[in-house]
């Protein structure tokens, strides 16, 4: 890798800055029609989303279940962005298919299945489009890391990671969000980190609560599933919201950040003021120890 290429703390995806301004990625696990796809769409952004997540290419454990629509999933997600303004991400799951994905994604995300498929890094590496690298469910940090770093030694430096739950003996959730991850990752690296309460948890009852957890935990942003029947969803309707659970989990979670930003600032700007203080002190004593 050229040494000069190191991971950046801000991922620009169209208009949107990752690790600058908060992403709320949401929209449904899959692509299912053009109806289904724009209605959501233009739900979440009125909600708060920023980015748009779907599916046009599925990788299902069942070879039987919905796999998506393919191209045809694509051309929809083109139009999502060109109606709506909002940026698209969608998963590439084959190194034959990078470079078509990046013409109608402004983002391509790596599912946790595909983390260390390392064709599959090593062409996208090429790209200049951004990432969304998921963590594989049992990857430690370093092997995440190690896995981005593919990315990098292609030149590509737009990596975001997603942390979105780890594989343990727990069963009542999907799986187990390492909140840990998100000031790990910090300390690690130079990466935006964003969380996925949805597949973590599995359960729509438990996203909102993991959600302000990741925000608390100094979490970039948020994707989560939304469809406007998550009964009727093709894929993942256990862990979808309504737009209006969604809109309640925008709020509340840029409410937090901003309270925590405040808060922060106010640390920040304490700290400075005894700074100053204590310069103004010594500033006004002479050298034989006597006030002035």
């Amino acid at each position: 890798m050229d040494q000069s290429l190191k991971p950046t703390n801000l991922v620009p995806v169209g208009d949107v800055v990752i690790g600058r301004d908060f992403a709320l990625i949401a929209g449904p696990c899959a692509v299912e029609s053009e109806s289904q796809t724009m209605r959501i769409a233009f739900s979440v952004r009125q909600a708060g989303a920023n980015i748009f997540r779907a599916g046009a290419f599925k990788p299902r454990t069942s070879p039987k279940s919905f796999q998506g629509l393919g191209m045809e999933g694509l051309k929809i997600l083109d139009r999502v962005r060109r109606e709506t303004g909002l940026v698209v991400v969608t998963e590439v799951l084959d190194p034959r298919d990078v470079a078509w994905v990046c013409e109608y994604a402004d983002m391509v995300q790596i599912g946790a299945r595909n983390m260390q498929n390392f064709s599959l890094l090593k062409e996208i590496g090429k790209t200049r489009t951004p990432v969304l690298l998921k963590r594989g469910m049992h990857a430690t940090l370093q092997e995440w890391l190690q896995s981005a770093a593919y990315v990098l030694d292609g030149g590509n430096q737009l990596v975001v990671l997603c942390e979105r739950g780890i594989r343990t003996i727990e069963t009542y959730t999907r799986n187990t969000l390492d909140l840990t991850a998100v000031p790990a990752i910090k300390e690690l690296s130079a990466y935006p980190i964003v969380v996925d309460p949805a597949h973590a948890t599995g359960k729509q009852s438990l996203i909102l609560p993991m959600a302000l957890s990741g925000v608390a935990a100094g979490a970039d942003g948020i994707m989560v599933e939304v469809h406007h029947q998550p009964q009727e969803a093709l894929c993942d309707k256990e862990q979808a919201l309504t737009p209006a659970q969604f809109e309640r989990l925008a709020e509340k979670s840029l409410s937090l950040r901003a309270f925590l930003l405040s808060q922060r600032d106010g640390v920040n700007s304490k700290a400075s003021d005894q700074v100053n203080e204590s310069t103004a002190r010594v500033d006004c004593t002479d050298t034989s120890g006597g006030t002035i």
